[in-house]
């Protein structure tokens, strides 16, 4: 009779309920990870996004006439007016600057500012980050690429901003470098600045976005290789083509 039950005292019924049961449990964990990786992001930016429309509404809500404001009139708030005014204000002053007087203007007001000590390192800096940033000719915050550090053999993710230029690029006798930043994980904010010989630089297919994501995962969130897609595509569109007759 002992030889019709398990060795743990269980019958076959109650082992397979407990399989069962643990199957469950497993199933319906990772369909709760699955949730939480799939709301998270969305809840946080939609968070994020609100707060910041809410929060130009309370600044600009002091610059429209109590007349024109059209939460006076209706019994709700109406989110994003502050945001309309941001967006038409920033418009108008780069309309304002784009002429001479505006250009005139903005050359006096550099001029105090580039007289001030402290002020003026700062002015220069940001001016010149999102002056780079914002072009559209500019590509040079679009290249990922991967460089050699801290040694030989280990390679990290990094970006190229510019080509080695100036007195950095003169004291290097004049050898064909490029200005690296190599960022931190996972706050890609922060890093360090590397002048690499072009020739230890290995330039990446992917764009900066990917990168910046592979960066901020610290590895987990891989994207794909283009080339190795642009590969499998190749034999499938040969294989559709007709010979001609």
């Amino acid at each position: 009779m002992n030889d019709m039950f398990p060795p743990d005292d269980q019958s076959p019924d109650q082992a397979s309920t407990t399989d069962q049961k643990i199957g469950l449990l497993h199933r319906l964990r990772n369909y709760f990870l699955t949730g939480v990786v799939f709301t998270a992001p969305i809840a946080i930016t939609v968070f994020i996004g609100w707060k910041f429309i809410r929060y130009l509404d309370e600044r600009t809500a002091i610059l429209i006439p109590a007349k024109y404001n059209p939460e006076n009139y209706l019994p709700f708030a109406v989110p994003g007016i502050g945001l309309v005014i941001a967006v038409l204000g920033l418009m108008l002053i780069g309309a304002l600057t784009a002429n001479f007087l505006g250009r005139y203007l903005t050359e006096i007001g550099e001029n105090i500012v580039n007289r001030m000590p402290v002020v003026r390192s700062v002015y220069n800096a940001l001016k010149q980050i999102f002056e780079t940033a914002v072009s559209q000719s500019s590509t040079s915050f679009r290249q990922v690429v991967l460089v050699e550090y801290p040694r030989k053999g280990i390679w990290a993710v990094a970006f190229q901003t510019a080509n080695t230029s100036g007195e950095v690029f003169r004291r290097l006798n004049g050898r064909e470098m490029l200005n690296v930043f190599l960022p931190t994980t996972p706050n890609p904010t922060s890093g360090f600045l590397l002048f690499v010989p072009k020739d230890d630089v290995v330039f990446l297919d992917m764009s900066v976005e990917e990168g910046i994501k592979l960066v901020i995962s610290a590895g987990m969130v891989i994207p794909p290789d283009r080339a190795v897609e642009l590969a499998e595509a190749v034999p499938q569109t040969e294989d559709t083509e007709q010979p001609s007759t």
